[in-house]
């Protein structure tokens, strides 16, 4: 396991390169999968307008007042922070290595950087108003493409996914969001797919919406790149070890012979949530491993998705209807997801002696959503 690009580069490079343990490797494929999702976004939206099944929007052309003083105070507020917390790192900068999550959303920091950076931002806005004479922005005009606009979508879609991964995954650990509230909502740890998934996509929804931009072929246009963005955030899954791992495995059966066997069963070492039992000759942090091989469900998911993005993408063209590839999706992952929760460690709501995971009931729900969509947009006319 490579928790952060640090031991990822030593174990396969042999350089010691201090600076990549801030770098997590979660991270790094969750930014990846957001980059691979809006790049064939942008191709869908393109084509999808050359059919006529888009139109460029008009921009918001409300002319707005430039408020002087709220400027200074968000430029002001926002150096600070980052001079608080980076005159702080340059002095700490080995501690800030071992552990850059909590660190960073530790209290800790330097007032007289805060204080030096909030003068810096101000000086830097007042800069800048001088050189516009203070002038009040002009109307836009013209016209915006929806694939221009694709780059907005994807930060509005990280950040909802955040917040979203975050409450439905606090929502299915609820005993241990009581015990530490605070704790959980800012650390980066534990976050639900499900939830970033239909919260990032209700936000960007409703930012269309407001865009003008029609919901059903925008929706088609996403729906290849959802399905890969979320094969590879669960590679950052796996090669993290992030504990989204699967029950304790069987002995792998004989017509399974010609896999590996830490395809069938893996234990985990160096995992980035440091759970499981100490590992000989290992010292500092990430030296636990499992104490028994479990289904690695990550690797199951990412082989799976990226699978079912070649089946979106080579259907995409043939089905013309709008709003069914993007039905297509929502059945296929939710038929995945259902079955990989079988095999995989989460939480359960319990109903008497029915017990049924978070992710289980979003993904059912996901696969009638997703079947009635196939057959309600076939039927309809173009």
């Amino acid at each position: 396991m490579y928790p952060n690009l640090y031991y990822l580069v030593k174990d396969l490079l042999g350089l010691d390169l201090a600076f990549l343990k801030m770098f997590q490797s979660f991270g790094v494929m969750v930014a990846l999968s957001f980059l691979v999702a809006s790049y064939l976004f942008t191709i869908e939206l393109k084509r999808k307008e050359n059919e006529g099944l888009l139109n460029a929007v008009d921009p918001d052309s409300v002319k707005k007042e430039s408020n002087v003083l709220l400027d200074y105070i968000m430029n002001g507020l926002i150096g600070f922070i980052l001079g608080f917390k980076l005159f702080f790192i340059a002095q700490n900068f080995s501690v800030f290595l071992e552990n850059t999550q909590t660190f960073i959303l530790s209290t800790q920091g330097s007032w007289i950087g805060g204080f030096f950076g909030a003068i810096g931002l101000v000086a830097l806005k007042m800069s800048e108003l001088k050189k516009n004479n203070n002038a009040p922005s002009q109307p836009l005009s013209g016209k915006v493409h929806p694939y221009e606009l694709v780059g907005q979508m994807t930060t509005i879609a990280a950040i909802g996914g955040i917040i979203g991964a975050k409450i439905f995954h606090n929502l299915e650990n609820w005993d241990d969001f009581i015990v530490d509230p605070i704790g959980a909502l800012l650390s980066f740890s534990g976050l639900t797919m499900y939830g970033g998934l239909l919260v990032g996509a209700v936000s960007v929804i409703y930012f269309a919406h407001k865009k003008k931009i029609p919901l059903l072929p925008l929706v088609d246009a996403c729906a290849p790149g959802l399905m890969l963005a979320y094969g590879v955030g669960r590679i950052g899954c796996q090669v993290a070890g992030d504990g989204d791992w699967g029950i304790v495995a069987p002995q792998k059966p004989n017509w399974l012979s010609f896999i590996p066997d830490w395809m069938w069963s893996y234990r985990y070492p160096h995992n980035v949530n440091e759970v499981g039992i100490a590992m000989k000759d290992c010292a500092g942090r990430f030296c636990a491993q499992l104490p028994e091989g479990v289904f690695p469900t990550p690797l199951y998911e990412s082989i799976a998705c990226i699978a079912l993005f070649f089946v979106i993408w080579s259907l995409r063209k043939k089905i013309v209807q709008p709003g069914v590839v993007f039905s297509f999706y929502l059945l296929l992952n939710g038929f995945e997801r259902f079955f990989i929760e079988k095999i995989r460690v989460n939480n359960q709501y319990h109903f008497g002696s029915f017990g049924i995971t978070q992710a289980e009931i979003i993904s059912t729900l996901l696969f009638i959503l997703g079947g009635f969509g196939i057959y309600y947009f076939s039927k309809k006319r173009l």
